[in-house]
């Protein structure tokens, strides 16, 4: 199940006077509680739940998340700085040894991994979507992320997109 799908649900689900939802796709069940209204009339519970894998075990629950870039404020060097698509954990690496992803000075290549977001329960992997050189990783590993929260300086490469 994809992320756009799980947000598409709670927003219906919203939008509704359904008070629960249990929804299952493969592996993946998505649970929903609420008052009759929505979110106004008290908010909504929402859990996800999936089997245990690592992020990069073959078959492991992951969402590709889409790579929002800001311009660094006030900054002539032509920074960007990639911000997490959504709340989460950050981890830096696909297990607690393993190295990083992405490292300060790192040149990387659209579609690799920079990160690693866990949110209920789904490893969900940041990758790039363009060329680029990591000047800064703004987030530490274990870190609670939030939306738009700074995680990368980048500096895009000559020729890319």
């Amino acid at each position: 199940m994809n992320e756009k799908i799980i947000f598409d649900l709670i927003d219906k689900f919203n939008a509704g006077s359904m008070t629960e939802l249990d929804f299952t796709d493969g592996a993946v069940r998505l649970t929903l509680r609420g008052n009759a209204g929505g979110a106004e009339a008290g908010g909504v519970e929402a859990a996800v739940s999936a089997p245990e894998r690592k992020p990069d075990a073959p078959g492991a629950p992951s969402v590709h998340l889409t790579m929002p870039v800001e311009k660094a404020a006030a900054d002539s060097t032509g920074s960007e700085c990639i911000t997490s698509p959504i709340v989460g954990v950050f981890y830096a690496s696909s297990e607690p040894d393993a190295p990083p992803f992405v490292r300060a000075g790192t040149t990387v290549k659209a579609g690799q991994i920079l990160c690693v977001l866990e949110a209920m329960k789904m490893m969900n992997r940041l990758e790039a979507e363009f060329d680029c050189e990591i000047l800064a990783v703004k987030a530490s590993n274990g870190d609670m992320v939030e939306y738009g929260q700074a995680l990368f300086e980048v500096k895009r490469l000559q020729g890319a997109c």
